[in-house]
């Protein structure tokens, strides 16, 4: 089957069975796979116009609406972290795809870029296996973020639904408050905004939602419980990725000479092995040891990230 505007050439099972794999295993550490599934398009299938961004993010449209009804069912669905999160990665996911078309079309920098994102996630990852102190109350900034958010699949804190749920205290324009098992937070409302500004330009521009990269973040340097954060963030990430498909829409008339849209058929053969991949990898999660799935996270990552690199480099 021809893929008309990927110029990719493949069997129709391809697709779905590959994102399938992908987020069947990433899915155990509470991700989409995106980050993944890109470096796929780019690397085997030569797939590298800006549009295998757009395509990419309508992966996560697909792929990450069972995810988020999981959350709400639990109570766990932190709503006004949700908004922050949005309002914040709605704008730089425009600017991102921008940047993406504008200024880094050539396939050779756009690897560099799409490297060194992948670098930062390894290496975090890396990073809290390596620690020494790893599994402490006072060792969130080591921690990955994917042990993080494996916790939130299986939530080491039993109980019932009214004590599980979260219940905001206050929100406004300065400060979030909420409790989560008796316990107080409260975080500032222009910092999360401010972070997820940012995460939503690298996601709008390497085609990912950002959850992979915003989760880590709000554990560590914020505090906040990832029981409460997963839904939040993942939400987020299917928001964005719905704001930055509609924002290389609407940059491609403006770039006639260049696969700016997604291909439709492409993305949404990605998006129906991801969904059934997300279901079944969060069923099977607790049967597979933590570190063999980090350590198997991390090499794949780092190993991509490493060959983007040198090979911008002609290493």
């Amino acid at each position: 089957m021809y893929f008309q505007t990927s110029g990719v050439e493949l069997s129709p099972w391809v697709p779905p069975l590959v994102a399938f794999g992908i987020s069947f295993f990433t899915s155990m550490g509470g991700v989409s796979g995106a980050f993944l599934l890109l470096p796929f398009q780019v690397s085997i299938l030569g797939y590298t116009a800006p549009s295998v961004s757009a395509t990419t993010q309508l992966y996560n449209i697909v792929a990450i609406p069972g995810g988020v009804r999981r959350y709400c069912k639990e109570g766990r669905m932190l709503w006004p972290l949700t908004w922050i999160i949005a309002a914040g990665t709605l704008p730089g996911v425009f600017l991102g795809a921008f940047a993406r078309v504008a200024y880094l079309p050539d396939p050779e920098n756009f690897k560099l870029f799409a490297g060194c994102v992948l670098l930062y996630t390894g290496g975090r990852l890396i990073r809290g296996l390596l620690s020494k102190t790893s599994g402490s109350a006072n060792d969130a900034a080591g921690e990955n973020p994917f042990q993080d958010i494996i916790k939130a699949v299986s939530p080491e804190k039993p109980g019932d639904k009214a004590t599980a749920a979260v219940e905001v205290t206050h929100f406004n324009l300065r400060r979030l408050g909420y409790t989560f098992y008796g316990e107080q937070f409260d975080v500032s409302f222009w910092g999360i905004f401010t972070l997820s500004f940012i995460v939503g330009i690298i996601g709008g521009i390497y085609g990912i939602g950002g959850g992979a990269i915003i989760a880590p973040f709000l554990v560590a340097f914020f505090g906040l419980p990832v029981h409460t954060i997963a839904g939040a963030t993942l939400l987020g990430t299917f928001l964005t990725s719905i704001a930055g498909v509609a924002s290389y829409l609407a940059i491609a008339p403006f770039y006639p000479g260049i696969s700016v849209g997604p291909d439709w058929l492409l993305g949404l053969l990605f998006g129906l092995g991801g969904m059934a991949g997300i279901y079944l990898g969060a069923r099977c999660q607790k049967h597979v040891p933590a570190n063999t799935l980090k350590w198997a996270l991390a090499a794949v990552i780092t190993f991509t990230a490493l060959k983007y690199l040198t090979a911008f480099w002609g290493l």
